[in-house]
């Protein structure tokens, strides 16, 4: 008995009719109706009536339908099982994160995951939650990390809080310190020369939005840079820089981070994911690793 019969005598029982089961597992009728001979003889029993225009199971090929079913599935299920194996020996992981995120998270978590399965290639692409979003939709990721609440929440995506961080203010360690205490409110940030992220920038929506709350526009400097370019001009003595605590704990020596005062400012990163789509093997891996993940940089963690 072999697969490729039981295969073709399932196709038979389920449309009855020889021709159409043929065309459906992409062989020719002959060669079907061949092997289906074959098996009837070696089981040595008919299992199929077959009057013109009329195919029916027999009774050995009723008591054989469901055990058929039975080893056609399993057969799928081990192939199944390998290659999600197979996914995770090579293959590609398609990231998306904020650049922050990039900066403050994902060293330590990718190395974790490299090490588990260094044949899976990490492709990492930068951006701002809306173009991370976007990306998500149309299928150009697998994974994005993003900055909660979405520019524009998405039903067609799952969502799930990986951490909360708390946002500081770096400056250059030869520069005075901001505000009068070992805090800074964000208000006594008026005035103060400040290096400002691009537009688009989750940073830059955030930081704006809370001196607005203060009544107050901020002051540019320097703006329209990334992560490394915002660090490297404060370092210069450009201005200061509102950042997350991860990214400035990775940052140097040479720059003075000052917690904000309470309440402070913080924003939630989430890992998310198409719903209607599911991760792949290798995907589905790197979120478990991101998930398990503790970061010291964090207030709140928050796991499922």
């Amino acid at each position: 008995m072999q697969f490729q019969q039981l295969l073709y005598f399932v196709a038979v029982a389920e449309t009855r009719h020889f021709t159409r089961a043929a065309e459906e597992v992409h062989v020719a009728q002959p060669s079907l109706s061949q092997q289906i001979r074959s098996l009837e003889k070696e089981l040595g029993a008919d299992l199929f009536t077959r009057a013109r225009g009329n195919i029916s199971l027999t009774e050995a090929g009723e008591a054989l339908l469901p055990l058929a079913r039975r080893i056609l599935a399993d057969a799928d299920t081990a192939r199944h099982e390998v290659q999600e194996l197979a996914q995770l020996r090579r293959g590609r992981v398609r990231l998306g994160a904020t650049p922050s995120v990039c900066t403050g998270l994902l060293p330590d978590v990718l190395r974790t995951f490299h090490d588990l399965h260094p044949g899976i290639q990490l492709l990492i692409e930068e951006g701002g939650s809306h173009d991370l979003v976007r990306e998500l939709a149309r299928g150009g990721l697998d994974l994005a990390l993003v900055v909660l609440p979405l520019p524009s929440p998405s039903p067609a995506l799952t969502t799930v809080e990986l951490l909360h961080e708390d946002l500081v203010v770096v400056s250059a360690a030869s520069a005075p310190r901001p505000g009068r205490g070992r805090s800074v409110r964000v208000a006594e940030l008026q005035g103060e020369p400040m290096v400002m992220f691009r537009h688009g920038y989750d940073l830059r929506e955030l930081t704006v939005a809370a001196c607005r709350a203060e009544g107050f526009e901020p002051a540019f400097t320097v703006e329209g840079g990334e992560m490394d370019a915002v660090l490297g001009f404060v370092r210069a003595g450009l201005g200061l820089a509102v950042v997350p605590r991860m990214v400035a704990t990775r940052a140097g020596r040479d720059l003075r981070v000052t917690p904000l005062a309470r309440p402070g400012l913080s924003r939630t990163i989430a890992l998310a994911h198409r719903s209607d789509v599911a991760p792949p093997r290798a995907a589905r891996e790197l979120q478990r690793v991101l998930l398990a993940s503790r970061t010291a940089t964090a207030r709140t963690p928050v796991f499922p």
